[in-house]
């Protein structure tokens, strides 16, 4: 319950995303209707929370020298490289996200991208805290 929770909150941030940097940053799907679109979200933030957990996991702890330099800035380039990752992957099956091509505009935007979906997360999660809260725990 709590990981579809979560799976429906970023695919949520995502769409709020796709608003606010509406042009830079857009999500295609793979069919006109309404449950089409909303599935194409879905799965969307189903692949970035995989690449987040397996690549970002994994980066985080080869690049933890330079996260203690930058003191954490750095996460906001790897969560624009990761987005840039989802987009690269939803690319190999012809729908879902797209951030404007070509180096460096598109990584740029895929940096404020990422920077604006993890706002749009946080505020989210405290929101809907008491859905994703852990039963057993006080906090």
């Amino acid at each position: 319950m709590r990981f579809l929770v979560k799976v429906i909150l970023n695919a949520l941030a995502l769409w709020l995303v796709t608003l606010i940097i509406a042009g830079h940053i857009v999500v295609t799907s793979f069919g006109p209707e309404w449950w089409q679109n909303v599935l194409t979200y879905l799965l969307l933030a189903l692949v970035f929370g995989i690449v987040n957990a397996v690549v970002g996991t994994a980066v985080k702890i080869v690049a933890f020298p330079i996260y203690l330099l930058t003191l954490g800035l750095i996460s906001i380039i790897v969560n624009g490289l990761l987005l840039w990752l989802v987009h690269w992957l939803s690319s190999l099956v012809g729908f879902g996200l797209q951030v404007v091509p070509g180096w460096p505009e598109g990584f740029w935007w895929g940096v404020l991208g990422a920077l604006v979906l993890g706002v749009i997360s946080w505020i989210l999660g405290i929101i809907f805290r008491p859905f994703i809260k852990r039963e057993g725990r006080n906090h």
